[in-house]
């Protein structure tokens, strides 16, 4: 994450077509000219997670293939797991490094956190520590906001 990459994309996107450096809420002569192309532009350009939505999909099929490959009695069980697991890292890199601009693209980024922090699924929510539960709380709300599951298992069972 790169906070300040991320505060000069937002500063980026707030100011709009002053040449004096104010934003068009503060020069009135702009106000009414600019302000709504350039702000539509600026939608057009952060509105769409299509890229982010397409590695939430990456993730996804790689978990499933990762479950369906699972046989431990199976002599090269750990050499295929960790080869996948290897395949795995950049589209999590990529999840990670991209920015949610839409509700979809957050619910993307909450899915790989769950899976990242699957650990936290383990007991139910009253017998986890205050550090797991505000974790497993902000996503599952994410999740829900998002209208996608929390987790990449065929049925989860909730555990709250």
């Amino acid at each position: 994450m790169k906070p300040f990459s991320s505060q000069l994309s937002f500063e980026s996107q707030t100011k709009v077509g002053s040449h004096s450096g104010h934003r068009d809420g503060d020069n009135p002569n702009n106000a009414s000219r600019r302000s709504t192309s350039d702000l539509a532009k600026n939608r057009r350009a952060t509105d769409n997670d299509l890229g982010l939505i397409v590695l939430g999909k990456q993730l996804e099929e790689a978990l499933a293939k990762i479950r369906a490959s699972h046989d431990p009695a199976s002599p090269d069980h750990l050499h295929r797991l960790e080869t996948m697991l290897a395949d795995l890292a950049p589209v999590e890199q990529a999840i990670m490094g991209t920015p949610a601009r839409t509700i979809a693209g957050l619910g993307v980024k909450a899915r790989h956190a769950a899976y990242v922090v699957s650990e936290y699924w383990d007991a139910p929510l009253d017998q986890t520590d205050w550090h797991a539960r505000a974790i497993r709380s902000l996503i599952e709300a994410v999740c829900e906001v998002a209208s996608v599951p929390y987790s990449f298992e065929p049925n989860p069972t909730e555990q709250n």
